[in-house]
């Protein structure tokens, strides 16, 4: 054990120029966010944008994109364990890893929300009050830190495996990994109840949410995972057949359109039917009044359609063409999942005010600092990783 955790700090800190710069800049904003995040403990949430009438922002826009980041790790665990892909088994250990990652964030996003994180306490079973299973937020907490250790042990335990050269026992690990499965879409659909569950923010009280939810990372989830794999095998870290992409871009196109096709049904009934509570959206597009929100929801639907037609059109293969599209739905989705999800239910508030929401610099800082720090651990865990990983995949020829 000691012999394996010491491989894996010698191999993160080996690495060229590149790599250092990497860290080096990924630590400098890591840092930054820190320090960002003493002064809002210090003087509270009043250093954000937020207040009385937008009280959810950029930290649970956050939270509810990385969720389904981390949920979309499925979509690589089905292929390699249920249909036995042998190719895609060389790149799951990644995507799992990255599920740690996100879901390491989701925790963070969710503590700096928090105004007076020191009450955590109060969540805990026997000191505090854990109001199971009347409050979401209790099976909130069970599902996110439940999903994050499943992962976790499947991690550990087949690069321990592999580092040792043996083969892991299945009895030991499949029957989590299948547990896994099941799991990943219930982190995410109870996101969406919570939201879903607000009889007063009637923007939210759409059965729908809970599939775009998982659509929309499914989507996200895989062309994040398309970058991080070309990348790696750019860079000669990795080797793989080009038809684990080919799979992978397949499973983006599907849940992209089914996404659009969701938001064209919810656009439809919200502007046909002509309710008052068509007004949130109104607002979002811009129809109603002058909204900051309006730019970023249109840009967020173009990205998201030009991301179709490039994956529906004939170069889909074109690694020139799929790589801005991997882009553009991570930008595109995390827009909407954000700012044109979360925001929008507060605007306008239930006595009809219209309060703009802008994010402060110390907000924006502390996700800067908390993407950062899940980014650096990512980078970290693939550095160890992939020396394994190589190993097995040669010793299996």
């Amino acid at each position: 054990m000691i012999r394996f955790f010491t491989h894996g700090f010698r191999s993160i800190a080996a690495g060229s120029v590149w790599y250092w710069l990497w860290v080096s800049f990924l630590v400098t904003f890591s840092l930054l966010g820190l320090n960002a995040y003493a002064q809002q403990l210090a003087h509270g949430l009043g250093t954000t944008g937020m207040g009385d009438e937008v009280s959810w922002g950029l930290y649970i826009a956050n939270f509810a994109f990385l969720v389904g980041m981390a949920a979309a790790a499925v979509m690589m665990v089905i292929p390699a364990y249920i249909f036995k892909d042998k190719e895609m088994h060389k790149v799951v250990i990644f995507s799992e890893l990255f599920a740690v990652a996100a879901m390491i964030m989701c925790l963070l996003f969710i503590i700096v929300d928090i105004g007076r994180p020191d009450r955590l306490w109060h969540l805990i079973p026997g000191p505090g009050y854990f109001n199971f299973p009347g409050s979401l937020l209790t099976w909130d907490v069970l599902v996110l830190n439940g999903y994050l250790l499943l992962n976790l042990w499947v991690c550990f335990y087949v690069l321990y495996k592999g580092f040792r050269e043996e083969e892991p026992r299945p009895a030991l690990y499949i029957p989590i990994v299948f547990i896994a499965i099941v799991w990943a879409p219930s982190i995410h659909t109870i996101t969406a109840f919570l939201f879903q569950g607000l009889g007063g923010r009637p923007f939210w009280n759409s059965g729908l949410i809970a599939p775009r939810f998982l659509v929309s990372a499914f989507a996200a989830g895989p062309a994040f995972m398309v970058l991080v794999f070309k990348f790696l095998k750019t860079t000669g870290a990795i080797n793989f057949e080009e038809k684990v992409i080919d799979r992978i871009r397949i499973i983006i196109t599907v849940s992209l359109l089914i996404n659009i096709f969701l938001a064209g049904s919810e656009l439809f009934a919200e502007f046909y039917s002509e309710s008052a509570h068509t007004i949130h959206i109104s607002h979002l597009f811009g129809l109603h009044g002058t909204s900051l929100l309006a730019p970023w929801i249109w840009g967020a639907l173009m990205l998201n359609v030009a991301a179709a037609l490039i994956l529906l059109s004939p170069f889909r293969r074109n690694p020139y063409l799929l790589i801005p599209a991997c882009i553009m739905i991570v930008a595109g989705i995390w827009t909407e999942k954000g700012l044109g999800f979360v925001v929008p239910g507060f605007i306008p508030t239930p006595l009809g005010d219209f309060v703009q929401y802008i994010p402060s610099t110390n907000e924006l800082l502390i996700c800067a600092g908390i993407w950062a720090f899940g980014l650096l651990i990512y980078s970290f865990f693939l550095k160890g990783a992939i020396p394994i990983v190589n190993r097995v995949d040669r010793s299996s020829y």
